[in-house]
């Protein structure tokens, strides 16, 4: 553990109830339809910002492939709204504690902006965010045009070159992903001394290395009418781009890991076994905030966070029953 959790006293007035969901993402409302099918009392709290908010359209979802994000959790609200024990709040969660910290399995309370929520279990789904490069111009361009996933959105760059933004260990795996789709693939170096090994690696696969400083990148409009992007480099010609693949930094979108002091793995999300349990009792965590032993990093899709929902629900119905 990295920190002791402090107590938060419960006013015996106020509901206590099954689970509260932290997070209103895909794994907080698929747990949350488990949970209201056994009519479980859950409250989802949903803050309004999500990971995916700069994408122009998701992918990789059956029924909801290049539907835009906010269709997906339409359908979800439609959905819970038939579960009568299913409440979604609109509220921003600001810090979590135990009713009691000698006996954490006896419940949380939540703190938000709209009033304390107390469950006798607690869901963390709130995921991660993304720090991005610093490179000039790719704020604006992430979710479109740049994107980190070649699954999620490598075929919307068909015909098009493709970069892969740094020379990271990364850069051959993500090139022989984008090979099949892009017509091909150059990594921007961007400065940066290039490992003889890598380069090898990527001259395999007929992949060209630019070793020059990117110094921004714009959005332009290629031939069709695709969109696209302009590498501008440091003394020499741009690179006209139909996508950039990056790869960003993960943080917790939430102080939540930090307030219970919950282990952490090395990627910097919250250790859980394969039963989506956290290294305290009573709190469990699904979604791309969560990382098991078994993966060698978390899994960021909407499927795969649909599926720890649901297997989060299943161990906290599986606790409310033992308990």
């Amino acid at each position: 553990m990295n920190a002791t959790p402090g107590t938060a006293p419960h006013d015996p007035h106020d509901p206590l109830h099954d689970v509260v969901i932290v997070g209103a993402g895909p794994a907080g409302l698929a747990a949350a339809l488990m949970l209201g099918r056994t009519h479980r009392d859950v409250v989802v709290l949903d803050s309004g910002v999500y990971r995916n908010d700069p994408a122009d359209a998701m992918h990789n979802v059956l029924g909801f492939d290049g539907a835009k994000p906010s269709e997906f959790r339409a359908a979800a609200h439609q959905t819970l709204a038939a579960y009568d024990s299913v409440e979604l709040r609109r509220a921003t969660a600001h810090e979590v504690a135990p009713l009691d910290a000698a006996r954490p399995a006896d419940g949380f309370v939540v703190r938000t902006d709209t009033g304390d929520v107390a469950a006798r279990r607690l869901l963390l789904a709130t995921g991660v965010r993304d720090e991005l490069p610093d490179t000039p111009g790719l704020d604006a361009l992430f979710g479109t045009v740049a994107a980190h996933c070649p699954y999620c959105h490598g075929h919307e760059f068909s015909g098009t070159p493709v970069a892969i933004l740094g020379a990271g260990p990364h850069a051959p795996h993500v090139a022989g992903l984008i090979e099949r789709t892009a017509s091909r693939v150059v990594v921007l170096a961007d400065g940066a001394d290039v490992d003889p090994e890598l380069a090898a690696a990527l001259a395999a696969r007929g992949v060209a290395v630019r070793p020059e400083k990117v110094l921004r990148l714009e959005p332009v409009t290629l031939p069709g009418g695709h969109p696209g992007a302009r590498a501008v480099l440091d003394g020499t010609a741009p690179e006209e781009l139909g996508g950039v693949m990056v790869a960003p930094t993960l943080h917790q979108s939430a102080p939540f890991a930090a307030q219970l002091g919950l282990e952490l793995r090395a990627s910097g999300c919250v250790a859980v076994d394969a039963t989506a349990r956290t290294s305290l009792p009573g709190v469990l965590a699904a979604g791309d905030l969560a990382h098991t032993a078994d993966f060698p990093m978390p899994v960021s899709s909407v499927i795969a966070a649909m599926a720890a929902g649901q297997l989060a629900a299943a161990s906290i119905g599986a606790d409310l029953l033992a308990h």
